[in-house]
């Protein structure tokens, strides 16, 4: 399984990385050093997760080819990176597309029947926090609830996508962590008024700590998932008890809009939601991706 990160060294340096939970290798130097060994032409070498996603280079086949050549070269020590930072693997997703009410246990603790149609709504790309980021929670904002969700990053674009065909416009797999203002989003619901402020709040969208391949996660509609606070379990659930399942949340919201290389699908939460506050620390779980844990703090 190969885990894909990005990352920040100490002197500052951004690369994409190949992590095997202990280690950081920098995949962006191997890139290059493999495709002057090959005789590949190599006018870009990807930087980031987005530049590997809008370029084409999430392809599994280079990937893979790519680390058995390190192996083979015996290029890891050269290639180790100390003390690498995660940061979001895509830190300004060109959109955050996230579902509502996706679990019917999720729905019936909030008093509301299972949604028949997909409901879509959109978070902020500046609410994107990295792994270890603090969630801030400003003054006065009320309830604030913690959300764990597998997210879907969506590799090849397009309009109109089957369901048979979805697998196939993935790029990769991560976790979001929905954070949501929750009397905020009460009140705005109230009023019939869209939601958008109560997702969208600076620091609440923790993602990370990898992408996953989808070679790797053949069945995204078999994953346990949890989210712990204080170490504490709030949420546990299995990706199976979605309403809508990956190739069709994907296929519905391709029938209205165009999709596009690095958006990013926060597939809903289930049930067990529960307020946040300063200083809490939140772990959120999702089957062979990892955990994506990060601290709550107050704001002004």
């Amino acid at each position: 399984m190969k885990k894909i990160v990005y990352f920040e060294a100490p002197s500052g340096y951004r690369a994409v990385g190949l992590w095997n939970g202990r280690d950081v290798l920098d995949f962006s130097r191997a890139l290059g050093i493999f495709c002057a060994a090959e005789m590949f032409p190599a006018d870009f070498i990807p930087f980031s997760i987005l530049d590997m996603v809008e370029g084409g280079f999430m392809s599994p086949d280079l990937i893979y080819e790519v680390s058995e050549f390190i192996e083979e070269h015996k290029l890891a020590p050269a290639l180790t990176v100390e003390n690498a930072r995660f940061l979001a693997p895509i830190p300004r997703p060109p959109r955050i597309i996230a579902l509502g009410l996706n679990y019917a246990a999720h729905a019936a603790e909030g008093g509301w029947k299972p949604p028949k149609e997909p409901i879509f709504f959109i978070k902020a790309s500046t609410a994107v926090i990295a792994p270890d980021e603090p969630v801030v929670i400003p003054r006065r904002v009320g309830r604030v609830d913690h959300e764990v969700e597998l997210a879907v990053i969506i590799g090849r674009g397009g309009r109109r996508i089957s369901r048979a065909k979805a697998p196939s416009h993935i790029a990769g797999y991560t976790i979001m962590n929905d954070v949501t203002a929750r009397d905020w989003q009460r009140r705005d619901m109230a009023a019939s008024r869209p939601w958008f402020i109560s997702k969208s709040l600076d620091t609440f969208a923790p993602m990370g700590p990898c992408v996953v391949l989808p070679e790797d996660i053949q069945d995204p509609s078999s994953l346990a998932l949890s989210l712990s606070v204080n170490g504490e379990v709030r949420q546990k659930s299995n990706t199976k008890h979605m309403i809508f399942a990956v190739p069709e949340i994907i296929h519905r919201l391709s029938r209205h809009i165009t999709l596009e290389p690095g958006d990013v699908i926060s597939t809903g939460t289930p049930e067990g939601i529960s307020p946040i506050q300063p200083g809490d620390v939140m772990e959120a779980e999702v089957e062979k991706i990892g955990v994506l844990r990060n601290p709550v703090i107050e704001g002004r």
